[in-house]
């Protein structure tokens, strides 16, 4: 019945658009929409709008922010000489939880994918390399994902890295914590003996 009310398969239609959203969950939110009143979908439609203007690329790092610089390049208490690449914002965010690292970022917004036609200058590439050509900045640490793509644009990273000076380290990958050894893969639990440390 919903195919037939227009307005309401304009709306999943809007909402399926949105990056790992099915045709269902498009149409469970639009019914949502329907639930509020006139005044809240006021709300959200001007949150929607806001977000769009006001929210913009850190002109340092890429991350996302709604100031000048992002909260990251403007804390003065961060080590300027570490810079950590992700991937994307999401990745940024996830290592910003667990409030161990204090030095800076670099968001490349993507992976290099030859078999998606993503080359390096479709990413942020060429800005790191300019970042860590300063002299200030001793150590990267890659911690772009550990997919196919995720290793060649670490692979690629390090090349231009290197001749530099400048220490380039991955991210280690194995064994999550509170789970048994029988149940991990393969590459899993080889990234794991690879990136054992000393105790």
């Amino acid at each position: 019945m919903a195919d037939y009310i227009e307005a309401l398969q304009k709306l999943s239609e809007q909402f399926g658009r949105l990056q790992g959203v099915g045709r269902k969950s498009a149409m469970r939110m639009a019914f949502s929409v329907l639930e509020l009143d006139t005044e809240e979908v006021a709300e959200f439609a001007d949150a929607l709008i806001e977000a769009k203007r006001r929210i913009h690329e850190c002109p340092v790092c890429a991350n996302l922010t709604d100031r000048d610089v992002c909260s990251v390049c403007s804390d003065l208490s961060r080590d300027r000489s570490v810079i950590c690449v992700v991937e994307d914002v999401k990745a940024l965010m996830s290592i910003e939880k667990v409030r161990e690292f204090r030095g800076v970022y670099h968001v490349l917004h993507g992976a290099i994918s030859p078999v998606n036609g993503i080359t390096p200058d479709k990413i942020k590439f060429r800005e790191l390399i300019e970042r860590a050509g300063t002299g200030e900045v001793n150590e990267v640490i890659i911690a772009t994902n550990p997919t196919p793509d995720g290793e060649v644009t670490a692979m690629y990273i390090s090349k231009y890295l290197k001749p530099l000076g400048i220490k380039v380290t991955r991210l280690a990958y194995g064994v999550p914590v509170g789970s048994d050894l029988e149940y991990a893969d393969e590459v899993t639990l080889g990234r794991a003996i690879e990136g054992r440390r000393d105790v």
